[in-house]
């Protein structure tokens, strides 16, 4: 296969790997191919739809290093899925009977792409596999090479997502100074809502790494800067069932013996519950494209803190989320190694016209390959049974995780 024209885009959410790919790509192609021609579709599927892109010039080549060292993309994102015609016609997008496949095939082709990647979680890549199949079956010659973004760490079949490190490595340092609000007044309860919609690995892993922050510090309980204050009382994820009643009353004694209590949360964490109660009343439940709750407006962090606050006697309440502070993040050395490894790979595939994902296949031995698109799919739960998660609650004294019923 010739490859004279690569496009890139960056789709969905933000997470701390979106630049540092972009980077990857351009180097990996300059190292490889330098004639290739680069250009980057602005704001992913919609920049791709409108044809509005930036050409990667030589100063960019020559300088794309730079663009490890932050978060964010410099390309920009959306969330656009080529197969919600509604919505597209809505933002004008596409026309009204145009059918959005169609139209991304045919810009491609006007703008003489032979590969297209994108970097983004599962909607970007199933949206991508969308594209791929669209292209395959009307013999477009074009190869789709995605690679997978998503802070929750949820892709099947990918072991590890781009980013996911790093943005619980920033959880927990968010944590840190939240936690240190502890003592802002008596009997504190603070909730930490982590992102991860129907995954708990970003919250038990943000858990994890705040904890193993607590293990470096030194204390002087003397004067009150205790480990049992600074501690996290409770992880909730969504795979995971817990009894309110029962985790209220072993609270309840944390807060009267140490004065606070502090909860790790996945947003996810009890949302049918809290769907239904809006729904019940007649409330209009916000979804965005992708028929996702839009977990924003419904606020599962304040609705747990209104069932804990009078349980647990709190008279000052604090719900915080570190997840726009996690997902901006610039890569920490962990994930660029990471996306060195997936990014180098994803242009060697593409050279010899191969499509796919970039990742570790769980299925084939953990092996980093092209993995085919119709096995691409989002929502993997995090495996509540794992060591470091049974011990991590066996530590801060919570019953061990039971799977919640779905």
């Amino acid at each position: 296969m010739t490859v004279r024209k690569v496009a890139l885009l960056t789709a969905g959410g933000f997470a701390p790997c979106l630049s540092s790919a972009v980077g990857g790509l351009i180097e990996r192609y300059t190292e490889l191919s330098p004639e290739v021609e680069i250009i980057a579709y602005k704001h992913g599927y919609q920049g791709l739809l409108s044809g509005d892109y930036i050409t990667v010039t030589p100063q960019v080549r020559a300088n794309a290093g730079l663009l490890h060292r932050f978060g964010g993309s410099p390309i920009g994102n959306s969330r656009v899925k080529l197969t919600n015609v509604k919505d597209l016609v809505k933002r004008g997008l596409v026309n009204a009977g145009d059918d959005p496949l169609k139209v991304a095939a045919d810009r491609l082709t006007a703008d003489g792409v032979d590969v297209l990647h994108t970097i983004g979680g599962d909607d970007t890549n199933t949206t991508a596999a969308d594209l791929a199949a669209f292209l395959a079956q009307h013999d477009y010659a074009l190869t789709v090479v995605g690679l997978p973004k998503t802070i929750d760490n949820d892709v099947i079949p990918i072991r590890q997502s781009l980013g996911a490190w790093t943005a619980a490595e920033q959880g927990a340092e968010f944590a840190r100074n939240i936690i240190g609000e502890h003592n802002s007044g008596s009997r504190m309860l603070i909730v930490h809502e982590v992102m991860g919609r129907h995954c708990g690995w970003l919250t038990a892993a943000t858990a994890k790494a705040y904890r193993k922050w607590l293990d470096t510090q030194e204390w002087l309980p003397e004067i009150g800067l205790s480990r049992e204050a600074w501690d996290v009382h409770a992880v909730y994820v969504p795979e995971a069932a817990f009894d309110l009643e029962a985790e209220a009353a072993r609270l309840r004694e944390v807060m009267d013996t140490v004065g606070n209590v502090t909860i790790f949360l996945s947003e996810g964490a009890g949302l049918e519950t809290i769907v239904a109660q809006l729904e019940a009343s007649g409330a209009d439940v916000p979804r965005d494209p992708f028929g996702h709750v839009r977990l924003d407006e419904v606020n599962p962090g304040a609705w747990f803190a209104k069932q804990f606050a009078e349980k647990l006697g709190a008279e000052k309440v604090m719900v915080q989320k570190s997840g726009y502070y996690s997902r901006a993040a610039a890569a920490n050395s962990e994930d660029l190694r990471l996306i060195k490894s997936m990014t180098d790979y994803a242009v060697d595939c593409a050279l010899r016209g191969e499509p796919g994902v970039i990742g570790h296949d769980e299925e084939a031995g953990d092996r980093l390959r092209a993995i085919e698109f119709a096995r691409i799919k989002g929502g993997k739960p995090f495996d509540i049974g794992t060591g470091w998660f049974r011990d991590l609650l066996d530590g801060i004294g919570q019953a061990p995780a039971v799977a919640a019923a779905h």
